[in-house]
């Protein structure tokens, strides 16, 4: 249901592109991790990965959205993960994406954990990830397939007021928004080894899809040095 919403709304808010690299593809059963900028930016993969590769993943994502009538009846009835951050139900939804893969669904995730907390509506390059995305790897031996999105901050981002003005005004600005997709890694055994991969991955499928948007934060800095991993 998320990704058939996607795939006709989210042309009604801007004008998506999609690319890949050169043979790229997702197998059955892999793991789909994408940076995290916007309230809007699922909707842009769900559209994308539906578009282009007729895929349709299970997405990991706060517990929040689980509380939102007839939303939350609707995510557990299409096999969505909650994430309980911060509490001791936070693994749990590792052990059910771990199911997921196993019955060759795809598992689509934010390792970053947040939104970045930047006022404007600038491009940010992803920030440090937390650990479970190379844990759910490593328990699974699933193939990790990189993703980075860009523009879904011109169509919502900042304070509250200038996220509900961005969403209304979107279908009247039609913003340029461009996912792609990177080619799929086979993430070592060691966690911070391969966390430090993924972030590596997604950065640059990231930086390919702001290069397509002409977005300056793609031209060069951004990135800093590699931060340690995060727990979660």
């Amino acid at each position: 249901m998320l990704s058939r919403i996607a795939a006709h709304v989210v042309p009604f808010f801007g004008r998506l592109t999609v690319t890949s690299d050169p043979g790229a593809r997702v197998e059955p059963g892999s793991i789909l991790v994408v940076n995290h900028t916007s309230l809007a930016d699922p909707a842009l993969v769900l559209a994308a990965l539906r578009g282009r590769l007729a895929v349709e993943p299970v997405l990991l994502a706060t517990s929040g959205l689980w509380r939102i009538p007839l939303l939350g009846r609707a995510l557990t009835r299409e096999g969505h993960v909650p994430v309980h951050r911060n509490s001791a139900r936070a693994a749990a939804a590792l052990d059910h994406a771990a199911v997921a893969l196993a019955s060759g669904r795809h598992v689509m995730l934010y390792a970053e954990g947040r939104i970045p907390p930047r006022r404007d509506a600038a491009e940010n390059p992803p920030e440090m990830f937390r650990t479970g995305l190379a844990r759910l790897a490593r328990a699974t031996g699933a193939p990790v397939v990189p993703i980075g999105q860009a523009g879904a901050r011109r169509i919502t981002s900042g304070g509250r007021v200038k996220q509900v003005a961005g969403v209304l005004t979107a279908p009247v600005r039609r913003p340029g928004l461009h996912v792609h997709i990177g080619t799929p890694l086979r993430l070592p055994d060691d966690v911070a080894a391969a966390t430090e991969l993924a972030h590596g991955a997604v950065t640059a499928a990231w930086r390919t899809a702001a290069g397509a948007l002409g977005e300056p934060a793609a031209l060069g800095g951004g990135e800093g040095p590699a931060a340690a991993p995060r727990r979660g």
